[in-house]
């Protein structure tokens, strides 16, 4: 489930913020990996399941990202 709005994390310390960079790190690679599922896929559903995870992934990220500002 992706995180759908910027929180607030005005106020975090140093374990926190690295522990965010990790998690964003991740999701980037999630979108990098299932876009490429997704150009390797046949079936329809399969591949739009994973176009529409990767999506999630984006959203999540961008969100994290803001909410960093």
């Amino acid at each position: 489930m992706p995180l759908r709005s910027p929180i607030n994390l005005g106020n975090i310390n140093q374990m926190e913020l690295q522990n965010l960079r990790e998690i964003i790190g991740a999701h980037q690679g999630m979108v990098t990996k299932f876009d490429f599922y997704a150009n390797q896929c046949q079936d329809p559903q399969l591949k739009q399941l994973f176009k529409q995870s990767s999506q999630d992934a984006k959203e999540t990220v961008t969100n994290f990202i803001n909410s960093l500002k």
